[in-house]
């Protein structure tokens, strides 16, 4: 998610990436329905003009077109990272690809870290006494992102909530 890069451009290194990655699967007889792909989502750059106005739609509709171009249908699921997106992001982003028509021949889901326990760690902070409270937290996003991988969430909120960007970030 580091730079200025466009949507647009996102898409097009996505699908050359996937399309490497899928070369050499084959060539090495990986069992395709045996596994699982953790790929990013197509998004603009958290630095580009592109970051705050790009949709969920759009983000979605370059995925999905990137995924459709380059992923071989034996496979049985996609697994997003959320990728420093905000949870309300991530789970939105997910939402809009699952409620996408068209052909998807694999389960689009989540593989969320920080974007699935960012806001129960907020509210637990270590501390015994939040711990109901906290439970609560992770509930609700778990819930958020069970409605979207069946494409019916309904959003809560914009690019704003909760940003867990961290330029630079080292996996």
């Amino acid at each position: 998610m580091d730079g200025t890069h466009t949507l647009q451009r996102c898409q097009e290194v996505t699908e050359h990436v996937l399309s490497v990655v899928f070369k050499l699967l084959h060539e090495n007889k990986v069992l395709l329905e045996g596994a699982l792909l953790k790929p990013n989502m197509v998004t603009p750059g958290h630095s580009s003009a592109e970051w705050k106005t790009t949709s969920p739609d759009a983000i979605a509709k370059a995925t999905v077109t990137a995924l459709q171009r380059t992923v071989p249908p034996a496979l049985p699921g996609i697994m997003f990272l959320s990728g420093g997106q905000s949870e309300e992001e991530a789970s939105a982003n997910l939402n809009a690809m699952n409620a996408l028509p068209g052909k998807k021949p694999w389960a689009l889901s989540f593989s969320y870290g920080r974007a699935l326990q960012s806001s129960t760690i907020e509210t637990w902070k270590g501390d015994k006494a939040n711990v109901a409270a906290a439970q609560e937290a992770f509930l609700k996003r778990a819930q958020a992102n069970s409605q979207a991988q069946l494409g019916k969430y309904t959003p809560q909120g914009g690019k704003s909530q909760g940003d867990l960007f961290e330029a630079n970030y080292k996996y």
